[in-house]
């Protein structure tokens, strides 16, 4: 089993370094895991080439047209892996997150796709808090959908593997997405060939900078109301997103 590891950046010189040195770091643990890293230099005007490139086991992939579904499709292109783990570049991956994906893939021959929840590490307690609870109310009701509709499953976008031979099926990432509703719009798609699991087993570290910029309320209803759309209508309800860049 080979695992790739995509990663879309655009002007992530000041989070693209430690989301890096995460993953090199599991993936030295694992010395006969074929695996590979892509970074997508996303129309990036700053250092996030320069930077990724200074990681010897790192490949970049140029991708001019922006937006974060461009980005992920053209990483998912260059891929060889059998297993594609698409993360962000705020994400740090906690220790044990790549030995969880093996150990869950190699236990279930029918899992399309993977999942976790994300845990903050710039926002307070009270807000992760409040981030599991919606975690945890968002994963009963699509249990509920699933078990009612036959569809319903969620991903975590930034957090989630696909299996290559399922995503082939289903003809790849839809371009109709830029962002909003991509990882709903995946997982519809992804139960039809197999099984989508959410697992809070396989949490992992991201920036808060979208929730600290647009505020909470407002992040969390563009992602119920994307969602609800995207399962209903087979369409993104949000065709823009705003760019947000902290300083980490």
């Amino acid at each position: 089993m080979k695992i790739s590891f995509v990663i879309p950046a655009y002007n992530e010189e000041f989070y693209l370094g430690k989301c890096l040195r995460s993953v090199l770091s599991q993936l030295d643990k694992q010395p006969d895991l074929e695996a590979e890293v892509i970074v997508v230099n996303n129309a990036s005007t700053d250092k996030t080439r320069e930077i990724a490139l200074s990681f010897q086991k790192v490949r970049v992939i140029d991708e001019m047209k922006k937006g974060l579904v461009p980005a992920r499709t053209a990483g998912y292109k260059a891929t060889t892996g059998d297993l594609i783990a698409n993360i962000d570049a705020d994400t740090v991956m906690p220790d044990g997150w790549l030995d969880k994906v093996l150990e869950l893939f190699s236990k279930n021959e029918k899992m399309a796709a993977l999942s976790g929840p994300f845990i903050y590490y710039d926002l307070s307690d009270l807000y992760n808090f409040w981030v599991k609870t919606y975690y945890w109310l968002a994963y009963f009701w699509s249990r509920i959908f699933v078990f009612i509709f036959k569809s319903g499953s969620i991903l975590q976008g930034g957090n989630f593997v696909i299996n290559r031979k399922c995503f082939e099926l289903i003809g790849g990432f839809n371009p109709k997405f830029v962002f909003w509703g991509e990882d709903a719009d995946i997982a519809r798609r992804m139960e039809k060939v197999g099984e989508v699991v959410f697992s809070f087993d396989l949490p992992i570290h991201t920036s808060g900078r979208r929730l600290k910029g647009e505020g909470m309320i407002l992040t969390a209803g563009k992602y119920i109301i994307n969602y609800f759309w995207t399962l209903i209508f087979k369409k993104p309800y949000s065709r823009t997103c705003a760019d947000i860049r902290f300083k980490n």
